[in-house]
C-alpha cells in the first residue's frame, strides 16, 4: 500500500477489515441506540426507517477553488426533507467545505444551490440563518466565560425583533419577548437533558458535554435543517450513543432535516437514510447506506487500491 494509501486508511475511523480483507462496518443499530433512550417508545425503535420528503436542497455542479487549489469540483446531490443525509470521505476531502457552501460561508465559483424552490445567488449565513438553516462546527465554536443558558441564548438572535434601546431599557414588549425566548431555550436544555449545567460556564465543562451544548445552541433557532459537521469528533463510546440519540429524536420528533459529517462509519451507516462520499473534492459515490458501502470506488478510496 502506498503512504497516501496508508494515511487515507488511517483517516477513515471506525472501520476495519474483516477476513475476506472488506471493510467491516460495525456499530450499534440505530434500533438499539433508540431503545436505550429514556424516550423509549415503539416509534422511536423504528426511528431509522423515517420517510423522507420532497427535495428541499439542490447542489446542481458545485465548484469551489482557493486560488489554484480545487476544493470541491462539479459536485451534484440533493437533500429530501426529513432525512438524515450524510457526507463522508477522508480528511481534506472538501466535507467541510460543502457544508461552508450550504450556509453561505463560501460562495461557489460555479454551480446553482436551490433551497426550498428558490435559487440563492451568494446568500450570507446571517440569512441562511434566518430561512432556518442551523448548523455546528468540528471545532467547537461557544463563548467559553459565558454560561450554557447565556450561550444557547445567542441560538435565539435572529428570532429578536425589538429594538436596542428597548433591550437596554429591559421594558414592556423588550421583557416579554426575553421571556419567551427564554421559555423556549429551557425547552431545548430539558430535551438535551442538560439541565444540571444550565448555569455553568461553558469552558468548565468536559468536551463531550461541550459538543452537546453546540447542539442546542442550533436547536434554539428552531432549524428546518440541520447542518452537522463531525458531531462525534473527540468522543467516547457513552458520548457517541447519547449523541446518537439526540440526533435521531431531533429528526423523528422534530422532523428536522440534517445534514452530518461524521467520520465513525458504524455510526454514519447505521443512521442516515442517504450517503454522499467525497474524495479530493469530487464525488465517487452516493445512494443509501448498502449501496454506498459496496462501491468499490469508495473502498479503494478509503482501504487502498491493495484491498
Amino acid at each position: 500500500m502506498s503512504g497516501d494509501a496508508r494515511m487515507t486508511q488511517m483517516a477513515w475511523q471506525g472501520v476495519a477489515r474483516g477476513g475476506d480483507g472488506q471493510p467491516a462496518w460495525s456499530g450499534a443499530s440505530a434500533a438499539a441506540i433508540a431503545a436505550e433512550s429514556p424516550r423509549e417508545d415503539a416509534q422511536a425503535a423504528q426511528a431509522h426507517a423515517r420517510q423522507a420528503g420532497d427535495v428541499i436542497l439542490d447542489l446542481q455542479n458545485i465548484s469551489l477553488s482557493f486560488g489554484g487549489v480545487k476544493a470541491l469540483t462539479d459536485i451534484s446531490f440533493d437533500v429530501r426533507e426529513h432525512e438524515i443525509r450524510a457526507i463522508i470521505g477522508p480528511n481534506g476531502a472538501g466535507k467541510s467545505s460543502m457544508l461552508n457552501v450550504i450556509n453561505g460561508v463560501y460562495h461557489p465559483q460555479q454551480g446553482r444551490i436551490v433551497f426550498r424552490g428558490e435559487e440563492r445567488r451568494k446568500m450570507h449565513p446571517t440569512e441562511a440563518a434566518r430561512q432556518g438553516i442551523a448548523r455546528t462546527f468540528q471545532n467547537i465554536a461557544l463563548f467559553k466565560g459565558m454560561t450554557v443558558l447565556d450561550n444557547i441564548m445567542t441560538g435565539r438572535n435572529t428570532k429578536f425583533r425589538s429594538g436596542l434601546l428597548a433591550n437596554a431599557l429591559w421594558w414592556g414588549p423588550a421583557r416579554n419577548e426575553e421571556t419567551r425566548h427564554r421559555r423556549k431555550v429551557e425547552e431545548v436544555i430539558d430535551f438535551l437533558e442538560i439541565q444540571a449545567i444550565r448555569k455553568t460556564p461553558v469552558g468548565r465543562l468536559p468536551y463531550g458535554l461541550q459538543k452537546r451544548v453546540e447542539l442546542a445552541r442550533a436547536l434554539a433557532a428552531e432549524p428546518s435543517m440541520l447542518l452537522l459537521d463531525e458531531p462525534m469528533a473527540g468522543m467516547n463510546v457513552e458520548e457517541k450513543q447519547d449523541m446518537c440519540r439526540f440526533i435521531l429524536d431531533v429528526n423523528h420528533q422534530f422532523g428536522t432535516t440534517i445534514v452530518l459529517i461524521e467520520h465513525d462509519m458504524g455510526v454514519v451507516m447505521d443512521i442516515s437514510d442517504r450517503v454522499v462520499v467525497l474524495d479530493y473534492g469530487k464525488k465517487i459515490g452516493d445512494g443509501t447506506p448498502d449501496v454506498v458501502k459496496a462501491n468499490p470506488d469508495v473502498i479503494r478510496a478509503y482501504l487502498g487500491a491493495g484491498h
